[in-house]
């Protein structure tokens, strides 16, 4: 169990130097149970102290990280249930499945739909960050060759899906440079299987079927030397799947049960792909680390991506694009010149609809923090200076010869102050994005 505050402060100098950042030593012990410093911020604590601190000072979720390179992933370390109590840290990886039945051509086709599950939205880049590759035939060899071939081919993080410990050795033979997630190890082969993980420093799943057992199947893992854990609990229906992973994630967070502190992994490839897209994205919410899918349509995934990036988006810092002057099409010296806020999803709605009307155009994005329009304004951080700074900045007027700025119609009113701050002309443009094709068209001169 997690210690306590006051049983922090026994292990602490008590010297109260300050040099933490707290007031006293009982100060940052509070906060240290409460996982808001860290232990090596004090600066004075004996090593023996420590080493006792280690389980009060470690984050209650483990981080675990599989693959390499750029292809590397991570799972787990969050702190918190609800993303408003802070933020999540590390989004749901999705990955698709490619089974070791396939052979030839049929298996170079499924690598080449999975790895093409790569999208673009509001300026980022999304998809599938991983390959299950499963072991259905049974045969230690087709494994081996199906995940080499994944490895070759693929530009994915590697997960190795057998419970057979033969299997995965063979696999590992010539995978292990990638450092693959072995999936999974059960209570009869958990022995075995963390002997392969541990000789060649792979994360491992744990499976099992109940709460209770995954807990003692984690403690008998990690005494096997394996620290790198991610827990797969299999459940009946996807109502008991859900219910489980929020218990596990409440004793984890809230209890600091260390048996269930690790990420979590789920199967979602028996239904359609309309089925398997409305359980995984129940499954994003509540909490799965990983989630295996075997549909590779475009249509079924999309959805899937953009709830992670809904759940995973840090609620204190919005989404947003560079502020600076971007050019749509070709424009020239003639071309018109407007300006938004550095919102992601504001700006690429304006794009958008200015390339929707075939007129080559320049975007002024003012840095607002991150906030719309409307919101910046409310907030004063748009207004006639920030204007005014942006376009000296970003020297507009060596692009258009022009003296014409085109403002989003719903903060008309700084048009006034805009002129006399910047000496141009101030055209006020429709309060709703969509209309800026026909605004461009008919308007512009």
């Amino acid at each position: 169990m997690a210690l306590t505050g006051l049983d922090i402060f026994k292990l602490l100098p008590k010297t109260n130097c300050k040099k933490c950042g707290m007031p006293t030593c009982l100060a940052f012990a509070m906060a240290l149970a409460q996982k808001r410093v860290k232990l090596d911020d004090c600066p004075d604590v004996s090593q023996e102290a420590k080493e006792k601190l280690a389980a009060a000072a470690a984050p209650p979720m483990r981080k675990v990280v599989f693959g390499s390179g750029d292809n590397q992933v991570q799972i787990g370390q969050e702190t918190v249930m609800f993303r408003h109590e802070e933020k999540f840290y590390n989004p749901t990886v999705l990955a698709v499945t490619v089974s070791d039945k396939l052979t030839g051509d049929d298996l170079k086709k499924r690598i080449e739909s999975v790895n093409s599950l790569q999208f673009e939205r509001i300026g980022t880049k999304i998809g599938a960050r991983a390959v299950a590759v499963i072991n259905d035939s049974g045969s230690p060899d087709s494994f081996a060759q199906a995940a080499a071939a994944v490895k070759d081919a693929g530009d994915l993080a590697l997960i190795l899906v057998t419970q057979s410990p033969e299997a995965m050795a063979a696999a590992l033979a010539k995978t292990k440079e990638s450092i693959p997630l072995l999936a999974s190890a059960t209570p009869d082969t958990a022995e075995a299987m963390a002997q392969i993980a541990k000789e060649n420093g792979c994360p491992l799943a744990a499976q099992a079927e109940s709460i209770e057992a995954l807990s003692d199947l984690t403690e008998k893992i990690e005494a096997q030397g394996v620290e790198d854990i991610v827990l797969n609990l299999v459940a009946p229906s996807l109502r008991d799947q859900l219910y489980n992973l929020s218990k596990m994630r409440a004793l984890a967070l809230k209890k600091v049960f260390r048996p269930l502190g690790y990420p979590t992994i789920s199967f979602v490839t028996d239904d359609s792909a309309d089925t398997q897209a409305a359980s995984a994205i129940s499954l994003i919410c509540k909490y799965s680390g990983i989630v295996v899918l075997d549909t590779v349509e475009p249509y079924a995934l999309l959805p899937m991506l953009t709830a992670v990036m809904n759940v995973f988006a840090d609620p204190q810092k919005p989404v947003q694009v560079e502020p600076k002057v971007y050019p749509i099409g070709e424009p020239n010296e003639n071309s018109p010149m407007m300006f938004t806020t550095n919102f992601s999803l504001t700006y690429y709605t304006v794009e958008s609809d200015v390339e929707a009307s075939r007129i080559p155009s320049y975007i002024l994005v003012v840095d607002t923090e991150g906030t719309s329009v409307l919101t910046a304004y409310s907030g004063d951080k748009l207004n006639e200076k920030t204007v005014a700074d942006a376009m000296t900045k970003h020297s507009v007027e060596d692009l258009v010869k022009h003296r014409k700025l085109i403002i989003p119609g719903y903060v008309a009113v700084m048009s006034g102050k805009l002129e006399e701050a910047t000496n141009w002309e101030v055209m006020v443009g429709p309060r709703e994005c969509s209309m800026l094709p026909k605004y461009l068209q008919e308007v512009w001169k």
